[in-house]
């Protein structure tokens, strides 16, 4: 599953922030910085208006977002279809276990193993550490 990288950015401000990849200034310079590992308690700004969606390095992505636009477009009248239109019908389409498969998806290797650590310990009533955990599943001796 591709990664999808949403910025968002203040109506009216002209300027933005990009999940992970830094942020942009209205003097044309460009600031990186690294996403940090974890965030606790991600707050979602309701004030949000606008949402910018960066595929310029997914060619899979690309493809298919220009061929759904291109097959759309293809008819003798109406207006332009767009990608916010494309967004606008699929979004309520969404059920929870595609919500569940992008939650999946975000998941680094490093918090799968965790994840599975927490849940062998919850199940066995036990209290490994990773390295021991670890080497009981990989059954080193």
């Amino acid at each position: 599953m591709e990664k999808i990288i949403i910025r968002e950015e203040k109506s009216g401000s002209g300027t933005g922030t990009e999940s992970g990849t830094g942020t942009e200034s209205g003097a044309g310079t460009k600031k990186k910085r690294k996403a940090s590992a974890k965030k606790e308690g991600v707050v979602i700004r309701r004030e949000q208006t606008k949402f910018f969606v960066d595929v310029s390095n997914e060619k899979e992505s690309l493809e298919l977002i220009l061929g759904l636009l291109e097959k759309a477009n293809h008819k003798e009248h109406g207006c332009l279809i767009t990608f916010k239109d494309v967004c606008l019908l699929a979004l309520p389409k969404l059920t929870d276990k595609d919500i569940e498969r992008l939650q999946e998806a975000s998941l680094t290797e490093m918090e799968k193993v965790n994840r599975a650590l927490i849940e062998f310990n919850q199940k066995n009533s036990t209290s490994l550490s990773l390295g021991e955990f670890l080497v009981k599943r990989l059954g080193i001796n």
